[in-house]
């Protein structure tokens, strides 16, 4: 009775599968052949143009570059009279192909930072030549020992107007300036100026747009977006009106989603800023 329920219960189990040699050949074959396939397949769209052509003005040739300094918090006062003394005499010398526009200390935001934004008119060919003569400039090579012993660090980028910003002009005061930088995701940059293009109209009502840049040359796929206003206060009801408009609340909903990190300066400018 044993034996039988053994040989019962032994029909009731499935019989194991054996292995086809053509089934696992198949599924290599097919393996092989998609990963072979995703090679050629996948198609992109070609880029008509770099996106600084699409989104940066034809109708100059300027390169912009912006200096961020770090200075030891004690040595500011220093700083800013050596600054003044020497960035001038850079700004008006017609023998140099570039001019100062803006400079300012950061009130709210990273304390005891200088910030300098330049014009090389003639781009590229205008920023290496101006380089070249800073070389045997031996008054600028001493600014440069004495301001190095005033700093604990600095960086710099080159930059782009955006085509659909306003020319960053010389204004009279008094201002504070509000530079807002924002960290795209890489490859969104052309869908952010898409976005800003219809977005800037809803900010120039009160003259407050002042210039709008992107980099080229240092850290990749950041914006600068550079405003002023008379006060805070003046600040807060421009922005805020900015969303009573219909419109506007839509941009934002779609350049968020574009941006890895964003950050407020809030600065005053240098007695030698031509923005004031």
């Amino acid at each position: 009775q044993h034996h039988r329920r053994h040989r019962r219960a032994q029909r009731c189990l499935p019989e194991p599968m054996a292995a086809s040699p053509r089934r696992a050949t198949g599924y290599a074959g097919a393996a092989e052949g998609s990963w072979l396939r995703s090679l050629f397949v996948h198609k992109v769209d070609p880029r008509k143009d770099a996106h600084s052509n699409l989104l940066a003005k034809r109708e100059t040739s300027s390169l912009y570059k912006i200096q961020f300094h770090n200075v030891k918090p004690e040595c500011l006062d220093a700083y800013n009279s050596l600054t003044e003394e020497a960035l001038p005499k850079l700004h008006e010398d017609a023998d140099y192909p570039c001019a100062l526009v803006g400079s300012w200390n950061t009130w709210y935001g990273e304390q005891d930072q200088a910030v300098h934004l330049w014009r090389f008119s003639g781009g590229y060919p205008a920023l290496t030549e101006c380089m070249n003569k800073l070389k045997q400039n031996q008054d600028y090579a001493a600014f440069r020992r004495e301001r190095s012993r005033l700093l604990l660090a600095r960086r710099n980028q080159l930059l782009l107007e955006f085509s659909f910003w306003n020319e960053p002009l010389p204004r009279r005061g008094p201002h504070v300036y509000e530079l807002r930088t924002y960290k795209l995701k890489p490859g969104t940059m052309i869908e952010w100026g898409n976005n800003w293009a219809r977005a800037i109209k809803y900010r120039q009502e009160n003259q407050e747009a002042v210039g709008g840049f992107f980099s080229q040359i240092g850290e990749l796929y950041v914006v600068h977006h550079l405003w002023a206003y008379r006060d805070l206060q003046s600040r807060e009801e421009t922005r805020n009106a900015a969303w009573r408009k219909s419109g506007w609340d839509e941009n934002v909903y779609y350049t968020v989603p574009l941006i890895r990190s964003m950050e407020s300066r809030i600065m005053i400018p240098l007695r030698i800023s031509p923005l004031q």
